[in-house]
C-alpha cells in the first residue's frame, strides 16, 4: 500500500477508533458489560468493512482509473447496505447489547466518514503523475512555423 494510502487509512482509523472508545465506555456505563462488548464489536465491524472499502477502491483507481468515480459511489452504497445487513442479522442477539451495537455502529460510520473526506482534503496527492522515462525534456505541443 503507497504511503498517501496508509497515510489516508490511518487518518480515518485513528479517530474512528477513539469514537468507539468513547462509545464503549459510555455503552459500558449505561448498559453495562454486554453494551461495552456491542460498541467495539461495531467499531471492528467499522474499521473492517470501510478499510477493505478503502483498499478495494485504491486499487481500482490504480488500475481501472476511468471508473474510479463510479466505483466509488458503487462502494459506499454497499458499504452502507452491508452495514445494515449486519445490524439486522445481530438485532436480536444476546451476545451483546443491541442498541449500543447499532448506535456505536452509526456513529462509527459517520467518524470515519467525516476522517477520511478530511484526510483526502489534507492530503497532496498529484492529479498527473510525472513520466519519469521522458527525462525532464518536455515533448513539443504545438506545431513550429
Amino acid at each position: 500500500m503507497p504511503s498517501n494510502d496508509a497515510r489516508i487509512l490511518a487518518q480515518a482509523a485513528v479517530p474512528t477508533a477513539a469514537v468507539g472508545a468513547v462509545a464503549a465506555v459510555i455503552s459500558g456505563v449505561v448498559a453495562g458489560g454486554k453494551g461495552a462488548i456491542g460498541a467495539v464489536v461495531a467499531t471492528l465491524v467499522v474499521i473492517l468493512f470501510m478499510g477493505i472499502g478503502l483498499y478495494v477502491l485504491q486499487r481500482t483507481a490504480k488500475s481501472l482509473p476511468h471508473l474510479f468515480q463510479a466505483m466509488g459511489l458503487m462502494l459506499y452504497a454497499a458499504q452502507i447496505l452491508l452495514l445494515f445487513v449486519f445490524m439486522a442479522a445481530f438485532k436480536n442477539t444476546t451476545l451483546f447489547h443491541p442498541k449500543a451495537f447499532a448506535l456505536t455502529l452509526v456513529a462509527g460510520t459517520l467518524a470515519w466518514i467525516a476522517a477520511q473526506a478530511r484526510a483526502h482534503m489534507k492530503a497532496k496527492i498529484l492529479y498527473v503523475e510525472p513520466d519519469s522515462a521522458t527525462g525532464g525534456k518536455p515533448a513539443k505541443s504545438g506545431h513550429s512555423s
